[in-house]
């Protein structure tokens, strides 16, 4: 979506958010995995995942991630690179993948959290794999702003995407 925007004006912003109000998303299928045959397939698995995150983040038009509820692995990354985060009071933000699947992020996308959270705090949440709960995100910088429900938090981000289309 984001490297066919239009150049005409008539996309002035793009909110990415999960379906069902429920969550933003819950990261990779890992049953993909189990085709890899060599090493060679993960990183082309990570060199196409970064070459989506790299075409978010340099999308013409400013991003919001709408973020209801749990937001994990690669799903994380994406709001991470995200020009503007918004969440609702329900979020549980993290990377367990060391956990679940023995593995961890890039180093393109930890820098992406780092950039957020700082370098710290996004060493602490690969490490220990805890997922942190809205208050803290809001505290740290990883969200914006909070709000109450799914339905408040869609009202928001239409509100943040109309107000930047008049910049």
């Amino acid at each position: 979506i984001c490297a066919t925007v239009p150049d005409d004006g008539s996309v002035r912003a793009i909110i990415v958010t999960g379906a069902g109000g429920r969550a933003f998303g819950a990261g990779t299928d890992i049953s993909l995995f189990r085709g890899f045959k060599s090493g060679d397939d993960g990183l082309a698995y990570e060199a196409r995942m970064e070459a989506m995150f790299a075409k978010l983040e340099r999308c013409p038009v400013p991003t919001i991630a709408a973020i209801p509820g749990v937001c994990t692995g690669g799903a994380a990354v994406i709001a991470a690179a995200c020009d503007l985060r918004i969440a609702t009071r329900t979020l549980k933000f993290g990377f367990p993948i060391a956990r679940t699947l023995a593995n961890c992020l890039s180093a393109a996308n930890v820098a992406r959290v780092a950039m957020l959270t700082g370098v710290g705090r996004a060493v602490d949440l690969l490490m220990t794999t805890r997922l942190i709960e809205a208050d803290e995100a809001l505290a740290i910088g990883l969200v914006n702003e909070l709000l109450d429900t799914p339905e408040a938090l869609m009202a928001r981000a239409h509100a943040l995407g109309a107000q930047i289309a008049t910049q």
